[in-house]
């Protein structure tokens, strides 16, 4: 069920006054109305697309599963660590499904509520209110575990966890309700996820996010490195020997190998500017900046950054 142009439109028109209204939602959620991005630009992660894909139907094919006298799963809950990749295959879920994408970053939002409690019923009305008035949509609650997350600075026992967990919920349960919404959700903490996400009605699916190593990173590499190379509008990359790089840095993310090749990338660029010798990226620069990093992981804080 594709939203129309139309549709679109009067869909950002109506995000944009919500969001305006409600700072604690500009600043911790994002919206696209016509996701762009596509499985195809994901490299490997083939179990988790597969699934994302079956419960693509309740979009695309609603009637799918009256056939088999079953139902939608209510809602998708993605689990795998820092960076393997979730946030892009909930963004190339919505894109598939032809619907647009909300991507709320929990952890960022639950400081903001924080910091203006006085307007949480005001403002989980109006979050019913426009998911019933928008277009078919996905929802995608990214990293709910949100005392463990990376962007509250670690583990945060300190947090008033029962009214937190209450608003988060009813957040939640709201997006389940609204006709035609498609619910996801990710933790990079699934041991102390709190039960009640996993209730009857809310995430019934769990979908783990594995990187098979090396394929899955080296498919990775390959759709960046050619992504560059289309900017550029040049080759960029020798004869670089994916796998044997790959291998030497299996601790690494996704999302962390992506920064690599980038890193090696902008020091070429630096070397172009002083207008020095260089030669295409090599083998040997992708191993030289995975020993700069591996040098530096003991010594700072580890920022996994998204697989982007």
């Amino acid at each position: 069920m594709a939203v129309t142009r139309a549709e679109t439109k009067r869909a950002e028109n109506l995000w944009d006054a919500f969001e305006r209204k409600y700072a604690p939602i500009s600043k911790s959620v994002r919206f696209v109305a016509a996701p762009e991005l596509g499985f195809d630009q994901i490299g490997g992660l083939d179990a988790p697309k597969e699934e994302m894909l079956t419960y693509a139907y309740a979009a695309t094919d609603p009637d799918a599963y009256a056939r088999w006298g079953t139902f939608a799963p209510t809602a998708l809950l993605l689990v795998g660590r820092p960076g393997c990749g979730k946030s892009m295959l909930a963004e190339a879920f919505s894109h598939h499904a032809e619907v647009p994408f909300i991507d709320v970053a929990v952890p960022r939002l639950v400081l903001q509520v924080l910091h203006a409690s006085q307007m949480i019923p005001e403002l989980l009305t109006a979050w019913g209110q426009v998911l019933e008035e928008l277009p078919p949509t996905a929802v995608f609650f990214d990293e709910l575990e949100f005392t463990q997350a990376e962007a509250m600075g670690g583990p945060r026992p300190d947090l008033p966890v029962g009214p937190v967990m209450d608003f988060l919920l009813e957040m939640v349960d709201r997006a389940v309700l609204a006709e035609g919404t498609l619910v996801l959700g990710s933790t990079s903490s699934p041991d102390s996820l709190r039960a009640p996400f996993l209730a009857p009605g809310r995430f019934e699916r769990l979908v783990e996010v594995s990187v098979q190593i090396p394929d899955d990173v080296v498919a990775a590499l390959r759709i960046h490195a050619s992504q560059s190379e289309k900017r550029a509008g040049r080759p960029l990359f020798d004869s670089v020997a994916w796998d044997d790089v790959v291998r030497r840095y299996q601790e690494a993310s996704i999302g962390e190998w992506v920064r690599l090749l980038h890193a090696v990338l902008r020091r070429k660029a630096r070397l172009d500017a002083a207008e020095a010798s260089t030669t295409n990226v090599t083998t040997e620069d992708m191993a030289e900046e995975v020993e700069r990093a591996k040098r530096l992981t003991n010594r700072l804080p580890r920022a996994t950054g998204r697989y982007l």
